[in-house]
């Protein structure tokens, strides 16, 4: 079975507001560079509801940027003493920054709580998603507690 997937190319046609991340992985490449992986709940639509809230349709996804450089990540749980938990992000930033030998293609992730952001270059991303959307009362789906089956 296969599931919508999106490249850099549908970059501007996306929303990641509030997209929940609940993990990150990173594989080494070739020449400095790698992959930065993010297991995301990603969020296709948003549907306002009779009592001011929201439904959401919700799907698990992969978000994998390739050949990165240059990875900033900066999370503060400690100030505001926060539970350790999923964080979710406020968007994705993309810019394009002339360098001496090339254009560097600038990507941030601002974390919206606790305080934070994901920086780092990258050539471009692939989102896949991993089930079909679901409709959800919240913004992330449920998951087993750390130390579940894998």
């Amino acid at each position: 079975m296969s599931f919508a997937r999106w490249t850099d190319e549908d970059f501007a046609s996306l929303s990641w507001h509030d997209n929940t991340i609940h993990g990150f992985r990173l594989i080494a490449g070739e020449s400095g560079v790698g992959a930065l992986v993010l297991d995301i709940d990603h969020i296709l639509e948003w549907h306002p509801n009779d009592d001011r809230g929201f439904s959401f349709l919700v799907a698990p996804a992969t978000l994998t940027f390739r050949d990165v450089s240059s990875l900033k990540v900066a999370i503060d749980y400690a100030t505001p003493t926060a539970a350790l938990s999923p964080f979710t992000i406020d968007r994705i930033d993309r810019t394009v920054e002339r360098r001496p030998r090339y254009n560097a293609v600038l990507w941030t992730l601002p974390i919206n709580w606790p305080t934070g952001e994901i920086t780092f270059e990258a050539a471009g991303f692939l989102l896949e998603l991993r089930a079909a959307p679901a409709s959800s009362c919240s913004m992330s789906l449920p998951r087993e507690p750390a130390g579940g089956r894998q």
